[in-house]
């Protein structure tokens, strides 16, 4: 009987992004959160970069790095949670 090794388990961290409008919330997360399972930030996000309508002649962006919108949970809760694999 052949036995295999267990396969390493995924090592996830966790970030906790708060709306900018609750900047109490985001002091009392920064407290209670341990940062080496993750880290509290507030949401840096304020528009989209680009101005311009015209076309540009080349795209240097590789594209969106965001997972997933989280516009909703941050205006109905005022935070949201992201896992990420490191």
């Amino acid at each position: 009987m052949l036995v295999r090794p267990p396969a390493e388990a995924a090592v996830t961290r966790q970030l906790l992004i708060v709306s900018r409008s609750e900047r109490e919330r985001y002091a009392y997360l920064q407290y209670v959160f341990d940062s080496e399972t993750g880290d509290v930030i507030l949401d840096r996000r304020v528009q989209a970069r680009r101005r311009r309508d015209e076309p540009v002649s080349g795209e240097r962006r590789r594209g969106d790095r965001r997972q997933r919108d989280i516009t909703a949970d941050l205006q109905v809760f005022g935070w949201a949670l992201v896992r990420r694999a490191i």
